[in-house]
């Protein structure tokens, strides 16, 4: 299962990537068709905005690839007795995968909810073991499994 998940992410990751990369070239394509053609102060402003939402892209591009980095790092066949990176963590009433902070996503009928290691949950989490208690929100959680 946790193959899947680990695919699954993966695969969500480089959508995102391949998406903002072709947001990107785009406005670099308009920028440079805008220069050949424009002249005065409506093309500065153009010009300005474009590079704006660039560089709000090339960062969102970044924290992505932040996040792939993460997740390529992960060994799908490893066993943890301790909650770690790349722990997938069966609780009595949640599904958890020590990762990145991704969106959550269904595999074989069941969410999974991607938590980052160094998020408030993550932090408490991290070093636990099965029998282990939390709460969230006021409710309680019993750690069960981990894989």
């Amino acid at each position: 299962m946790k193959q899947q998940i680990l695919h699954r992410y993966k695969e969500i990751l480089q959508d995102k990537i391949d998406v903002f990369r072709d947001m990107i070239s785009g406005l670099t394509e308009d920028a440079q068709n805008d220069a050949k053609g424009s002249a005065g102060d409506k093309h500065e402003t153009a010009l300005s905005m474009m590079q704006l939402e660039q560089e709000k892209l090339n960062h969102k591009l970044k924290e992505i690839l932040t996040q792939k980095n993460i997740i390529n790092k992960i060994d799908a066949n490893a066993k943890h007795a301790k909650i770690a990176l790349g722990s997938l963590v069966q609780t009595n009433g949640m599904s958890l995968f020590i990762s990145a902070a991704l969106p959550k996503i269904t595999v074989d009928n069941k969410t999974i909810i991607a938590v980052s290691p160094q998020s408030p949950l993550g932090s408490k989490l991290i070093g636990n073991g099965v029998g282990f208690e939390f709460e969230i929100n006021g409710s309680k959680y019993l750690i069960e499994t981990i894989q």
